[in-house]
């Protein structure tokens, strides 16, 4: 997944995850590629831009969605229940910032039906040990965000097939991808596409920027009718990162809308 293995990097400045995909064998199945997640092809993200977004201890990134809950993939954790082994880094754009924020998870709520990211109920929330005094990213309630142009950010890989992740927060632009034109992409491969739980992003004509490894779970935003960010997606899965035909695949938030909601107030 992005962030953890996946389809989660930022492309080279964009956020997008990458699998690594093998040849054909000369008479053995091809095994399909597994996914990824980090931003490429993007820049870096100015102080206090995205005050909501954090870095997660686990390699992944999140959205403060309530002064108390973090909201990220579920691919980023391993389980519901106490938890207090994450560390949440908030309230700069630099990890190793003095001045930001350090709190430690206390439980944790994975969608109860995820297995897999490629299968979808890609959204896990993180109750903190205390509250944080930042701004909140508000998430869209229905599917009138769902198209457009979308905002990603993340301290993820910046390019296809690296490791390493960023010290400072990049961001890009990436455009929506209709579920047809990702769905056949993905399943020509031999991946799944849930296309009423997912959502695509991407430049399919000459790709570059996307999520990469080490961007799962942070958000994908627009701006809402008064022009405030809200937030569509959460980075799930990909093939490679920023790679043409294979746009970045988001958790769609609308579809889980009041599920997240309904777990948000219980853990705030």
């Amino acid at each position: 997944m992005r962030g953890t293995g996946w389809l989660g990097a930022l492309v080279a400045g964009a956020l997008v995850g990458s699998f690594a995909v093998a040849g054909p064998a000369a008479s053995a199945p091809v095994p399909a590629p597994s996914p990824h997640t980090e931003v490429v092809g993007g820049g870096p993200a100015r102080s206090g831009q995205f005050p909501w977004v954090v870095r997660l201890s686990v390699g992944c990134a999140g959205a403060l969605t309530a002064p108390r809950v973090v909201l990220t993939a579920a691919h980023c954790v391993d389980r519901t229940g106490y938890d207090s082994g994450i560390t949440v880094v908030a309230g700069s754009v630099d990890q190793h910032s003095p001045g930001a924020t350090r709190v430690r998870s206390r439980y944790v709520v994975r969608a109860a039906g995820f297995r897999d990211a490629t299968k979808g109920d890609d959204w896990a929330l993180i109750q903190l040990a205390r509250p944080l005094d930042l701004p909140l990213l508000p998430r869209a309630a229905d599917e009138s965000y769902d198209k457009g142009m979308f905002t990603i950010m993340g301290w993820g890989a910046t390019r296809d097939g690296s490791a390493t992740q960023q010290r400072y927060l990049r961001t890009a632009e990436v455009p929506y991808v209709s579920d047809r034109r990702c769905g056949r992409a993905y399943r020509d491969v031999g991946h799944g596409y849930v296309a009423s739980e997912m959502i695509c992003a991407g430049d399919t004509e000459r790709g570059g920027v996307d999520a990469c490894q080490g961007d799962s779970g942070g958000p994908m935003v627009r701006r809402d009718a008064a022009g405030e960010w809200i937030q569509v997606g959460i980075v799930s899965w990909g093939l490679g990162c920023a790679r043409r035909d294979f746009p970045g695949v988001y958790t769609q938030v609308s579809r889980y809308a009041e599920a997240i909601e309904r777990k948000t107030r219980e853990l705030s």
